[in-house]
């Protein structure tokens, strides 16, 4: 979930939707995501359903390909590997 700034100030809805993702990310909606099965982002909900959601190992796009333009050209770009993906699946 994200803000859309031109979107936002188009309409006039920047606070609504502020309060709107700061709600999401609060407790007590977290709580209904992991009772839905969705990993929550908040470390106390995940906590509370540690058995259901294992611990997972994450990365950022620089440990795994130095930079952006050098993930979105590896995978992104005529015959990256998307591209190579969607042909094998044809």
């Amino acid at each position: 979930m994200s803000i859309v700034d031109k979107v936002v100030d188009k309409r006039g809805t920047r606070k609504q939707a502020q309060a709107y993702l700061d709600y999401l990310w609060s407790p007590a909606v977290q709580g209904i995501i992991a009772h839905h099965h969705l990993r929550p982002r908040d470390k106390g909900v995940l906590a509370k359903h540690a058995a259901e959601f294992k611990p997972i190992k994450t990365f950022t796009v620089e440990e795994m390909f130095g930079n952006w333009q050098k993930a979105q050209d590896t995978h992104f770009s005529d015959g990256g590997t998307f591209d190579q993906i969607i042909v094998y699946r044809k």
